[in-house]
């Protein structure tokens, strides 16, 4: 598990697990589905996630929108996933970046939490999968092009693309 402070917001530190080969992410859907609150992570198939900036913008993001009170989900890790949708959709944001029945690459996050073993224990415990490293060359081997396309509405991949939805997830709702 990675701690990552993001520099504009040093008091919310994200902790930061990426697994691939998980073979249960339908309990872990049920588990958000069902409001354990056991189960307070942002998780995303890291199928449409292009960069480690790509999240660190939706976390900003979330997070901002958490300190203003205008969070559009019930909780700020609902928000990372809903910050990366282009539309206002939330059940649409679900769908394309949340965790599915066959997701086979998940992120997980936990924004602020004061016990960081406890929740890498956890979710060691509750993810069958393998810990991989978090750095864009393993999420750039993740990523469904094709998904992300069709997510973003998108020509490009890459770089120029990293900007392109990094300045989507800026923008949006502004």
């Amino acid at each position: 598990m990675e701690t990552i402070t993001l520099p504009h917001l040093p008091q919310f530190p994200l902790q930061v697990v990426l697994f691939s080969e998980v073979k249960n992410a339908d309990f872990l859907r049920q588990q958000l589905l069902d409001g354990n609150t056991d189960f307070e992570y942002a998780f995303l198939d890291a199928a449409v996630i292009l960069s480690r900036e790509h999240v660190f913008a939706a976390c900003f993001r979330a997070i901002n929108d958490t300190l203003q009170s205008r969070l559009k989900s019930k909780n700020v890790h609902s928000e990372i996933v809903f910050a990366l949708s282009p539309n206002n959709n939330i059940s649409e944001s679900f769908r394309r970046f949340g965790v599915s029945d066959t997701t086979k690459d998940l992120l997980a996050i936990k924004v602020a939490s004061r016990d960081a073993v406890h929740t890498e224990t956890h979710l060691k415990e509750s993810v069958q999968g393998t810990v991989v490293p978090f750095t864009d060359e393993v999420l750039a081997g993740m990523t469904d092009e094709a998904c992300l396309r069709k997510a973003y509405k998108i020509d490009v991949v890459g770089n120029e693309a990293d900007a392109y939805v990094v300045g989507m997830i800026a923008l949006k709702g502004s």
